[in-house]
């Protein structure tokens, strides 16, 4: 499986407008050895290789600018991978968000006595 259209949709929109708002780039974004397929493949194979599980929209855009600012890039064989984006909407149960809030602090018994003159 290869990631989601709406991933793909959601990269290539935000590198469209990047385009459209920066001149330098949008030369950049017409390389002819560069394609929106490889893009994808390229954030992934930085993804898996990281180790981890989660990033900020930010994060992974910055990745596919990278790809087609760079020439020598290594894009990575394609893999499976599962893509959730935050244009999802993805909610947790109520019991789950809960048991993720930090825990409050127990106030500290101290054996030490404070004496006032």
């Amino acid at each position: 499986m290869e990631a989601s259209n709406d991933f793909k949709e959601v990269i290539k929109n935000y590198l469209d407008n990047l385009a459209k708002q920066d001149t330098l780039f949008a030369e950049t974004y017409m390389k002819e050895n560069k394609n929106i397929d490889d893009c994808i493949t390229y954030i992934l194979n930085q993804v898996k290789s990281s180790g981890c599980n989660a990033f900020t929209d930010d994060e992974i855009f910055n990745m596919a600018v990278h790809y087609y600012d760079e020439d020598n890039i290594k894009v990575g064989k394609k893999i499976n991978a599962k893509v959730i984006h935050s244009s999802q909407n993805i909610t947790a149960p109520p019991k789950t968000i809960e048991k993720l809030k930090p825990k409050k602090a127990k106030p500290s018994v101290s054996n030490q006595m404070t004496m006032e003159l």
